[in-house]
């Protein structure tokens, strides 16, 4: 009932006068007369001095990771104007990568990426969330390399390449502690990220047993606050990371993503990532899935990324109740089994994640997609959650919840009975 909120064009964006996109959605910030240059006041200074830094004399602009293979699929998610940086993110290898390729957008310097009031404190912000992912870009180097033990869809969460996302899911956790913008926050020391890395899975050495994460190898999810697949469009994080693990014998990457990159068809994973392909009834993914590839596109590319070289997975996430939804999650699981080949089939496993939402995020929501909320925000079904990081959101009922997963494990071995479901919460 809600496939038509959606826009036609892909990536989707939101549709209507509640929810603008594109330029000409809403006023930004005028870029035009200092873009690349110093003479605005909070300017940090001009790209050709970032560039010119470290270039071998009489050469080209800084030497460092290889230039991405996908500038015209990066084109249908990005036209950056404003690049926020912290000094060192820019100066570096990977910083200088990014500079050059955007080099009509403003530089301005920032202390931390975390704080950046224009940009996150700013409420009015809220009505250019989609433009805003389109037009800004931030730069910064991660402070603290904590792995955390999951033991859900993961043995361990990473610290992660990347904290936000160009996508614009209406139900994301990332953007709760962000405010009214959430734009990527590129981090440009991945080779430090690298290391700890390979000390932590040194350290632990082979996996004494079986779980439901993996059976033989210790599984780190690396995209925890952004998607893979798309910071792939930018620098070379993804890739660095993908080639570390398939080096390092106790020990596979995997992160979630809803949005195909056929340029990592070329990394040759050789077993040691394992993408998850996220997916639900195309109805709420044309309302609640902003900017990402269509679900059956996804569903299409497992085939080539198994063939890749990569282990398949899928997430059913969020599932969101509503009028019909039984159905509509029948119709998916249906579609999965016709069109996945066998080979994908006997290697798959699934998460089944249930919406959890938050007060903030539908207030902010509220600003540019008020029409998600409509099916998002169900106090008379919802109850607090304090979730394990402290934030407190609000789930389906516990009563509700329960109902709702059983169904949903019911419809699977029914219609899709190959599909091991991991974990389910």
């Amino acid at each position: 009932m809600h496939g038509s909120q959606g826009a036609e064009d892909d990536p989707r964006e939101p549709a209507g006068p509640e929810a603008p996109s594109g330029p000409a959605a809403s006023p930004a910030p005028d870029t035009s007369s200092d873009a690349g240059t110093s003479s605005s006041p909070d300017a940090l200074f001009s790209l050709a001095e970032v560039l010119d830094a470290s270039a071998p004399e009489g050469g080209s602009p800084a030497s460092g990771p290889a230039p991405w293979p996908s500038a015209a699929e990066a084109a249908r998610l990005f036209e950056i104007r404003e690049i926020y940086a912290e000094p060192e993110a820019a100066l570096s290898a990977r910083g200088r990568q990014v500079l050059a390729r955007f080099p009509g957008a403003r530089l301005i310097e920032v202390p931390s990426h975390w704080n950046i009031p224009h940009l996150h404190g700013n409420e009015g912000n809220a009505r250019r969330w989609v433009r805003i992912k389109r037009e800004v870009l931030v730069l910064g180097v991660r402070k603290t390399m904590t792995v955390r033990p999951n033991g859900r869809s993961a043995d361990w969460i990473a610290p992660g390449p990347s904290n936000g996302c160009a996508l614009a899911c209406a139900y994301c956790y990332v953007p709760r502690r962000k405010g009214y913008a959430n734009p990527i926050t590129l981090f440009t020391n991945t080779e430090a990220l690298i290391a700890r890395l390979a000390r932590h899975s040194t350290d632990l050495g082979p996996k004494p047993e079986p779980n439901q994460c993996d059976p033989h190898s210790w599984v780190y999810d690396i995209g925890e606050n952004g998607d893979c697949s798309v910071d792939a469009l930018l620098c070379d994080s993804t890739a660095e990371l993908i080639r570390a693990f398939r080096q390092w014998p106790y020990a596979k990457a995997s992160f979630a993503t809803k949005y195909v990159n056929s340029a990592l068809l070329d990394l040759d994973p050789r077993g040691r990532t394992r993408i998850r392909f996220s997916v639900m009834p195309e109805a709420d993914s044309r309302l609640l899935d902003v900017r990402t590839s269509p679900v059956a596109e996804r569903i299409a590319a497992a085939g080539d990324f198994l063939d890749a070289g990569y282990e398949v997975h899928f997430n059913l996430s969020p599932v969101v109740l509503r009028p019909g939804w039984q159905h509509d999650w029948a119709e998916l699981l249906r579609h999965l089994d016709d069109v996945l080949p066998a080979r994908v089939k006997q290697q798959a496993a699934a998460e089944v994640i249930m919406l959890t939402h938050n007060k903030d995020l539908h207030e902010t929501n509220l600003g540019w997609h008020p029409r998600a909320e409509e099916l998002l925000w169900q106090p008379a079904g919802q109850e607090p959650k304090l979730s394990q990081n402290g934030a407190r959101n609000v789930r389906y009922r516990a009563d509700v919840k329960r109902q709702a997963l059983d169904r949903l494990r019911e419809l699977t071995t029914r219609h899709a009975p190959w599909l091991w479901i991991r974990y389910a919460f």
